[in-house]
């Protein structure tokens, strides 16, 4: 995960806002310094972060990481959602995802109450249904407001070349 980390940072960071035309040898050290700067992070964080620490950082990056599911899927494998309306179902995962989380003590779990029936469930699955619930009402509101969409996709076959 550190080179992965690193690399991301070098092509992405490092050659857009730092150095926009580095050698190969400079990107490579850079890439190689991140890498060691990431692995002494994780040793610092195993060494001194108490061990329950690390269960409920990596219940709460499941609740998060899947609510990145409906905006890169359904906006980049269909056109009929709406930017906003993604990245909007997208923070409203996230905070009460955190939120729900948080309320049970960092346990996977929720009770969630509807007519008064309680259905236990996992934190992450009731926040990604709101996730899309957010962004199928509000797609066609934002569609209506605007007037006007994005352009589909303009790629030509001249764009494409071997």
């Amino acid at each position: 995960m550190s080179i992965a980390a690193a690399n991301l940072y070098t092509r992405n960071i490092y050659r857009e806002f730092i150095n926009r035309s580095p050698t190969d040898k400079q990107e490579a050290q850079m890439a190689k310094w991140v890498s060691l700067v990431v692995k002494l992070g994780a040793l610092v964080f195993i060494i001194f972060v108490p061990t329950q620490y690390a269960i409920q950082l990596q219940l709460l990056g499941g609740i998060w990481i899947i609510q990145t599911l409906p905006a890169v899927m359904l906006g980049a494998f269909t056109r009929w959602f709406n930017d906003r309306a993604l990245l909007i179902g997208w923070a409203v995962g996230i905070i009460a995802g955190t939120a729900m989380a948080v309320a049970m003590n960092l346990t996977p779990t929720y009770p969630l109450v509807l007519g008064g029936y309680t259905l236990p469930g996992y934190t992450a699955f009731y926040t990604v249904i709101l996730n899309l619930a957010v962004a199928v009402v509000l797609t066609p509101i934002f569609n209506a407001m605007n007037g006007q969409r994005a352009p589909y996709d303009e790629t030509t076959a001249i764009d494409y070349h071997a």
